[in-house]
C-alpha cells in the first residue's frame, strides 16, 4: 500500500452493488473503509489534477467541468489519454504515436498533427476522472 503525505478521510465502502435499473433492498453489509487517494493515486508526488473543459473527449467518458487525475511518472504510451502542452496551449486528447497526432473522442474534432515544428510535450497521464452529478465545487 501505498503512503500519502496527506491524511486520508476514510468513507465506508459496501459490498452490495447499488441498482442503476430496479431498486433492491440495501444491505447493511460494510466491506471495508475506502481511502480515495490510495485508490485512485499511485504516485501522490507527481499526480496533478485537472478540470475539464469542452466537449472533444466525451467518447471516452470525460465532460466539460470532469476532475482529471493525471499521473506525470507515467511513460506515455499510444492511446492513453493524455494532457499535451502544445504551442503554448494544454490539451487533453488521445496519443496517437503511429500517427504522430493527438486525437479527439469527438468526431467534430480533427486530429492534431505533431509536426516538427511543434512545440510539443507530454505533461501526465489521465489516469482517472470524477465526474459531479450535482453542483461542482
Amino acid at each position: 500500500m501505498i503512503k500519502h503525505p496527506y491524511p486520508a478521510q476514510l468513507t465506508p465502502l459496501y459490498a452490495d452493488r447499488v441498482s442503476a435499473g430496479f431498486p433492491s433492498p440495501a444491505s447493511d453489509y460494510l466491506e471495508a473503509r475506502l481511502d480515495l487517494n490510495a485508490h485512485l493515486i499511485n504516485s501522490p508526488s507527481s499526480t496533478i489534477f485537472v478540470r475539464a473543459g469542452g466537449d472533444s473527449m466525451q467518447g471516452r467518458g470525460i465532460f466539460s467541468g470532469d476532475l482529471l487525475i493525471v499521473d506525470r511518472s507515467i511513460t506515455p504510451k499510444n492511446g492513453q489519454i493524455v494532457i499535451a502542452a502544445l504551442n503554448g496551449e494544454l490539451t487533453c486528447k488521445t496519443l496517437d504515436t503511429e500517427q504522430r497526432c493527438l486525437v479527439a473522442a469527438n468526431p467534430r474534432y480533427a486530429p492534431i498533427p505533431i509536426t516538427q515544428e511543434s512545440e510539443f510535450s507530454i505533461e501526465g497521464v489521465v489516469i482517472a476522472s470524477v465526474r459531479y452529478h450535482q453542483c461542482s465545487p
